[in-house]
């Protein structure tokens, strides 16, 4: 697997998954304009991430199913068209439908991770999936700067507007670069979507992956979901393209992503796993310790998004590690749980924000923090009792 093929499609991941988070720096912007409370453009990011959740568990299956290449562009298609129904939306409920189908279309960045984790050498699937997934993560990051600065320059509308283009423009590329890959698998839609499950119920590894995973991103969600009200409030008082700023910070997690990787491949995904929840952790007791203090809060979000990024990579590293046949159906359950949780941080995020502000928020992470440790702990006890 040539090199620029890995840095293809992990920009292709990055600029796909990139469409669920522009609305996360814009939500005091499109409160404002809706007329809307905090709490209830709240519901853009959830729904957002449902949507996602939904895709990935219908849609990303069928990469082991049918021929691969098609199936990204024509979702990375899909996704253009969504971005383009946000940017025309004239009220709440528009903008939450037109965000939900933003969510279900763009999962081709999940269909292209087990993608490029069957495509390279077994002794290299850490590192390669950590570029890939870097090249994801990098894009969630990118997004809420991007779109910080051109919502408080452009307005929040321009934002789905540049999308959609990028969209338009990666899927040509798409169609023409990434290799034609037809599985030979000939099962049923049904019986594709019941094998999964039936997978789950069998795996002590992939229940105890998606439990940590799914309290990771709530997690994760829950400071991206507030930060922009946070900021907006003394002694900050920043706009959304200052809180987008915060974004780039993170960086430095995802870069550290291919490092992960290899280590992961070296000694296990186990012991890499236990360094991402506890600096998840940490990072939640610095917001709320330090939260006020700018040095604090960056030091906190360097953390938040190594920690996050190192549990996905350990994680997806022990399920790539089961049967390569069952590689999308199983990403696909992974990271539909994965995003459950993603949204059931960012609800709780502005109900806590709404009741009891900072203190609340950190709260909230922190607790979801407490039940990946919990996840942690299980596995390690039910792989005891295998052995």
């Amino acid at each position: 697997m040539r090199a620029s093929l890995v840095w293809m499609m992990a920009i292709a991941s990055g600029a796909s998954v990139a469409n669920l988070y522009y609305n996360q720096p814009l939500l005091a912007k499109i409160a404002q304009q809706f007329g809307v409370s905090a709490a209830e453009v709240g519901a853009i990011p959830m729904l957002t991430q449902v949507g996602y959740a939904i895709g990935v568990l219908l849609i990303v299956p069928l990469g082991d199913r049918l021929e691969r290449r098609r199936l990204i562009v024509t979702m990375t298609i899909c996704s253009a068209i969504s971005s383009l129904l946000a940017a025309v939306a004239t009220n709440l409920v528009w903008m939450s439908v037109a965000s939900f189908a933003i969510g279900i279309s763009a999962v081709s960045a999940q269909i292209l991770v087990p993608f490029a984790a069957q495509l390279c050498e077994p002794a290299q699937r850490g590192k390669v999936v950590g570029m890939v997934m870097s090249g994801l993560f990098i894009g969630i990051l990118v997004a809420r700067t991007v779109s910080g600065f051109v919502g408080a320059r452009l307005g929040w509308q321009a934002m789905y507007w540049l999308g959609s283009g990028v969209m338009v423009l990666l899927a040509i590329v798409l169609s023409k670069q990434l290799p034609r890959y037809q599985s030979s698998l000939k099962m049923a839609y049904p019986a594709l979507l019941r094998s999964m499950f039936e997978r789950l119920k069998r795996e002590p590894t992939l229940q105890a992956s998606s439990w940590i995973g799914a309290m990771s991103f709530g997690a994760f969600s829950v400071f991206w979901s507030t930060l922009v009200f946070f900021l907006a409030q003394p002694p900050y008082q920043y706009g959304s393209d200052i809180a987008g700023l915060f974004g780039l910070i993170g960086v430095v997690g995802a870069l550290a992503a291919p490092i992960v990787g290899k280590i992961a491949d070296r000694r296990s995904p186990g012991f890499t796993v236990k360094l991402g929840i506890l600096m998840t952790t940490t990072s939640f007791l610095v917001f709320w310790i330090f939260g006020k203090q700018l040095l604090g809060l960056i030091l906190g979000v360097i953390l938040l998004d190594l920690g996050v990024q190192t549990t996905q990579i350990s994680n997806q590293a022990t399920i790539y590690r089961l049967p390569a046949e069952f590689h999308s159906r199983l990403n696909a359950l992974y990271i539909m749980l994965y995003f459950v949780g993603g949204a059931l941080g960012s609800y709780l995020a502005t109900s806590a924000w709404n009741r009891a502000q900072w203190t609340g928020v950190c709260a909230i992470g922190l607790t979801m923090m407490l039940s990946a440790w919990f996840g942690l702990f299980w596995r390690q006890q039910r792989l005891k009792n295998v052995a």
